[in-house]
């Protein structure tokens, strides 16, 4: 049945079709079409109601207002979100989508307004019946409540006569809960002892581990024994098998648990982004910066490794997982945040510093967790510093850069198969095979996808295979013992024909090297093909000759005549001949042809 309303709506609309001049009614009010979105969705009438719930996005509602109308109608709120969830008709599930996402737009305003959030705390010394409704919305607040605490509680060490009791705030600092760990731990940085010890003893009735490695740090490093003490009392509180385990220990598990998104760690689900929390010193109070969710984890990995490593400068294993969260932080594509500064380098930058031992640490982790992003990283850092014996570094049981020859990626196959033949290795290893294997997929573009996320693009096609056959090159010329090209022969040979001259020129001459028949008749070709720039043609005759020095000449008679046929005519370039001849030269051929050369050229 439908509505007084808009029974007298339609009736409206009707008579003032037909021209009966009926005055005009007040447009309806926001309350209106959101309570008629909800009256239509429960009684089933979902095209009408979708008209309302339009209507209310139509508005560009002020997301407060909307927020007031839900703590109103709770129950309406319920029906909201199982129709977004549930609902067999897709337009209104949709549609209920969007108005619930300006729902939690208001929610986020009222419980992170910073006047709402001091009018609280100042109503926590006021009636019992107000302390009760203060501590409720406090705990709303949640995180963006610490720093007002923090500071009023300051104000109040500073002033006893302060208008909002000291005992009070020590109250109600602990009751809002998890969501006060990560800023209470970052002002545990704060110079004012008294409100130390009050975040050390919050910390403690909070009772989450992740607060353990900043508070052993406290223990650790604190000149005060009386924090000391009182931060080795609330870890005992929290978890008093971890009093053995050092801050730096600490600091590297919760790192890994950030890392691999613990749940127990994740930022409140409301919004799109989450805090990082900073102590400000000169300001003396609490700061944050807003990142996005998709990297939040990875950066707070970052920010453990990073006190673990003040807790401890040798420990290593914090290198490695720094390493390993910069780059799957910057695997996401998004914008690092404003605390890196504009002269923050990139992860590249570190790792190639960083030395091959953290990088087989964070390649470690890569392969044994499939992340593309951070074993490509790492592989890449190594390919450019490592030698050969840093390249068969074992970590563990295992050599992360010849597992990185198997990965699911073939860019991370490619990568470590190059910067291995970079290196030039000496001594027998079990995988050089698989090198030559990846170096030929490579260098013809034949690699399989076998990764569902592998972005893979014709230009990093290109670009691999033109570091595949640089890589096979200075294996060749430095005559390598180990990685044998031959393995490679179909794919050098297809190579001389490629569209990069780069790639046709270095293919050639890696084809110099193989002792047999094909690498040096397919050397020919090249230098014949009619349709081949002459700076390929030229470099294709040198390393003709380089073929020929080393193994003789493996032509067929047809191609030899061939290249004689060009050398005595006149009409062929000169540089041309010249390069020609020179080949011809180290074919050294029976003399017959030499001498009808010389003689073709007499005067009489």
């Amino acid at each position: 049945m439908l509505s007084g309303r808009t029974v007298a709506l339609i009736l409206i609309i009707g008579c003032c079709t037909l021209g009966t001049g009926f005055a005009q009614t007040q447009p309806p009010t926001l309350a209106d079409n959101w309570n008629d979105f909800l009256h239509y969705t429960k009684i089933g009438r979902f095209d009408l109601a979708k008209g309302y719930g339009q209507a209310v996005l139509e508005s560009n509602p002020d997301p407060a207002e909307l927020f007031k109308l839900v703590e109103e109608n709770p129950q309406g709120y319920q029906l909201a979100m199982k129709v977004a969830e549930t609902a067999h008709d897709d337009e209104l599930a949709q549609l209920t989508q969007k108005l619930l996402a300006v729902v939690d737009q208001g929610r986020f305003q009222r419980r992170t307004e910073p006047t709402l959030i001091v009018e609280e705390i100042k109503r926590l010394s006021t009636t019992l019946r107000g302390k009760m409704t203060a501590t409720r919305r406090l705990q709303d607040a949640g995180e963006y409540a610490v720093p007002f605490l923090l500071d009023a509680m300051g104000e109040a060490i500073r002033n006893p006569d302060y208008e909002t009791k000291l005992s009070d705030m020590i109250e109600v600092l602990p009751q809002i809960g998890r969501p006060a760990i990560r800023p209470l731990t970052a002002a545990l940085q704060t110079n004012n002892d008294q409100l130390k010890s009050e975040i050390i003893r919050a910390l403690g009735k909070i009772g989450y581990p992740q607060s353990l490695p900043y508070l052993k740090y406290v223990a650790e490093t604190s000149q005060s024994m009386e924090l000391r003490s009182l931060a080795a009392e609330s870890i005992r509180q929290i978890d008093a098998r971890s009093a053995g385990s050092t801050a730096a220990a600490m600091f590297y598990q919760l790192g890994e648990r950030y890392y691999y998104h613990d749940e127990s760690l994740a930022p409140a689900k409301d919004v799109s982004f989450a805090n990082i929390w900073f102590w400000d010193a000169q300001a003396n109070r609490l700061s944050r910066t807003p990142v996005d969710q998709a990297f939040f984890h990875e950066l707070m990995a970052m920010r453990c490794c990073e006190w673990s490593l003040r807790s401890d400068e040798q420990f290593g294993l914090a290198i490695g997982l720094w390493l390993a969260s910069f780059f799957k932080a910057e695997a996401t594509g998004i914008p690092m945040p404003e605390y890196f500064g504009e002269s923050h380098a990139d992860a590249l930058v570190y790792a190639t510093t960083a030395g091959p031992e953290y990088l087989h640490q964070a390649l470690a982790r890569a392969v044994n967790d499939r992340n593309a992003a951070v074993a490509l990283g790492a592989v890449e850092a190594l390919a450019t510093t490592a030698g050969e014996r840093s390249l068969m570094y074992a970590f563990g049981p295992s050599q992360p850069l010849m597992q990185a020859l198997t990965f699911q990626d073939r860019a991370v196959r490619f990568s470590a198969a190059i910067a291995i033949g970079n290196a030039g290795p000496r001594q027998e290893f079990v995988e050089s095979r698989v090198v030559v294997q990846n170096l030929a997929e490579a260098l013809s573009r034949s690699g399989q996808q076998t990764a569902s996320t592998e972005q893979w693009t014709p230009e990093l096609a290109e670009s691999y295979a033109l570091r595949a056959v640089q890589a096979m090159h200075k294996l060749a010329v430095s005559r390598n013992p180990v990685v044998d090209l031959s393995l490679a022969l179909p794919a050098l040979v297809q190579a001389t024909k490629d569209s990069q001259q780069e790639v046709q020129v270095l293919a050639a001459e890696v084809l110099a090297y193989l002792n047999s028949p094909n690498a040096q008749r397919a050397i020919a070709e090249m230098a014949m093909e009619t349709g081949a720039e002459m700076p390929v043609k030229i470099a294709a005759f040198g390393a003709l000759v380089d073929s020929a020095k080393l193994y003789g000449n493996m032509l067929p008679d047809v191609t030899v005549n061939a290249i004689y046929s060009l050398i005595q005519s006149t009409e062929t370039d000169p540089v041309l001949r010249a390069a020609a001849a020179a080949s011809y030269g180290a074919l050294n051929l029976p003399s017959q042809k030499v001498k009808d050369l010389i003689l073709d050229q007499a005067k009489s």
